[in-house]
């Protein structure tokens, strides 16, 4: 990929169109180098190098740069001198039974994995807007495993920089998939769960039963009529406080660890 082309992923309409995303800095991209050992869709990620990483390791391509070269490719303001571009990996599981792939249209160079990971629960994330928020949530997942996470439209870019950096590697072992209607979860999920003020305990056994967990805009939640649509069962995280909410990271780090604990 030229270098002008690789400051385009800067922008969401590149990141789609190219099908790669960039990631920086040493701890990524040996986060990178780790999954790449285990999902070989990832071995055609590309390295690029200032002098001071030309000793870097690394089974990907390497490219060696220059300072100026690589201050104009960076997100960060004081780059490493080091970072990857990375193939955009899209599972997408069909409303059937049966896992299919498809990969991102507008790109060849678009990879896909096989969805099969065996056992999961599904985490859908309706319009989260926070860059921070959806990093954390992604490092949970990953810490915990067995998560897909699934955004809805209008979600913030799972492949922005600042989620990247934010998920500190966990976006490279959680599968995502993006753009999730939620009127469709429906016909995917046969149970499917939400938190709400007045829902039943966290704690009772039923909890661990469904299939999905729906999680809703910092802001707005998710709309009412939705989720009677959907019959979802509403859970409640039981607290002693006097604040009505907790941030959306919090919430998923509770109900994922509940979920594991069961």
């Amino acid at each position: 990929m030229k270098l002008d082309d690789i400051k385009k992923l800067h922008q969401k309409k590149y990141r789609q169109t190219f099908g790669h995303y960039l990631v920086e800095g040493e701890h990524l991209v040996l986060e990178l180098q780790k999954a790449a050992g285990t999902q070989p869709a990832l071995k055609s990620s590309e390295l690029y190098v200032t002098a001071a990483y030309a000793h870097w390791q690394s089974p990907f391509t390497t490219h060696l740069i220059g300072e100026r070269q690589m201050a104009r490719l960076a997100d960060t303001q004081t780059p490493q001198g080091i970072l990857a571009i990375v193939p955009i990996i899209v599972p997408i599981k069909a409303p059937e039974a049966a896992p299919t792939v498809t990969p991102m249209t507008q790109s060849q160079k678009q990879l896909a994995i096989n969805t099969q990971r065996g056992p999961e629960k599904a985490i859908y994330l309706h319009e989260v807007q926070d860059p921070g928020n959806l990093g954390t949530i992604l490092r949970t997942l990953a810490w915990f495993g067995g998560f897909r996470c699934l955004l809805s439209p209008g979600s913030v870019d799972p492949y922005n920089p600042k989620v990247v950096r934010a998920s500190m590697g966990a976006i490279f072992h959680v599968p995502l998939e993006t753009e999730v209607e939620l009127i469709s979860l429906g016909q995917r999920f046969q149970r499917l769960a939400c938190l709400d003020l007045n829902g039943r305990s966290l704690t009772e056994p039923g909890f661990a039963d469904h299939d999905c967990y729906l999680f809703g805009n910092e802001a707005r939640g998710i709309p009412a009529q939705a989720l009677d649509e959907l019959n979802a069962t509403a859970y409640t995280i039981n607290g002693k406080g006097q604040i009505e909410s907790l941030n959306l990271a919090s919430a998923v780090n509770i109900c994922s660890w509940e979920l594991m604990r069961s």
